[in-house]
């Protein structure tokens, strides 16, 4: 009964994350903040203090995991404390195989973007110059390429966290 609850809790909360990602490019705070208050709640219910230790863990490990990446302007802040919320909600044994996911469908997704624009060969060009960048000025965000360039292509990792994370409740955790 308590995984249904987790997993629901988890799924709406992605599935709303989503869908706002999808529409608006942004994930607001009155979502992430509720669902890692809800998360925290619903497993000190669930778990007592050990549902409390591993919902806080499950939403640092993802806050500092991708904490990196948000300093150099490759994901949204929104995006971070989505996973952050999600990491709440699910812990810390269960939030790597949605991050892990998650990546995999946003990389799937911005291959078929990148296919359909037909930006294949500058996309790799831009790829180039960004690994290369890094080696010349350090783990600092690229003067053009981040989300900050109006002209940049960009996707809403929201809706892969969403897919992810249905696949990985209903799929791999078994529940729902």
């Amino acid at each position: 009964m308590g995984t249904h609850i987790i997993s629901g809790l988890a799924i709406a909360v992605a599935l709303t994350g989503g869908w706002t990602d999808w529409r608006s490019r942004r994930l607001p705070n009155w979502l992430t903040v509720s669902g890692f208050s809800a998360g925290l709640a619903a497993n000190a219910i669930l778990g007592g203090w050990p549902g409390v230790k591993t919902s806080l863990l499950g939403a640092g490990a993802m806050l500092l995991v991708l904490l990196p990446v948000v300093l150099l302007r490759g994901l949204g802040a929104g995006d971070w404390k989505l996973m952050g919320a999600l990491g709440a909600i699910v812990g810390w044994d269960q939030i790597g195989y949605i991050l892990f996911a998650a990546i995999l469908l946003a990389g799937a997704i911005a291959i078929a973007q990148m296919i359909r624009q037909r930006r294949v060969l500058a996309t790799l060009v831009n790829l180039w110059e960004l690994v290369c960048g890094f080696f010349i000025l350090g783990l600092r965000p690229h003067p053009e390429m981040n989300l900050d360039n109006p002209a940049a292509t960009t996707l809403p990792f929201g809706v892969a966290v969403a897919a992810a994370t249905v696949f990985c409740c209903v799929a791999i955790f078994g529940r729902v």
